[in-house]
């Protein structure tokens, strides 16, 4: 869900993984015609680390207890 999210709508995705700072400079970028396609691809991107990021956590946990 969030990866459609992504694409879609790339600027509200940040909001999800609480990164509200990068999603109003991703805002500002998708108003323009031009930037929607790099706001997307940033979104995706951003999506993936924090992904790992859980992942790694879940693991680092698993481990210590």
């Amino acid at each position: 869900m969030r990866l459609i999210l992504a694409i879609l709508l790339p600027w509200l995705q940040f909001f999800t993984i609480g990164r509200p700072f990068a999603g109003i400079i991703c805002l500002i970028l998708q108003l323009t015609l031009i930037g929607w396609l790099p706001a997307a691809i940033w979104s995706v991107f951003a999506l993936s680390q924090y992904q790992t990021d859980r992942k790694i956590e879940a693991a680092a946990r698993g481990r210590h207890g």
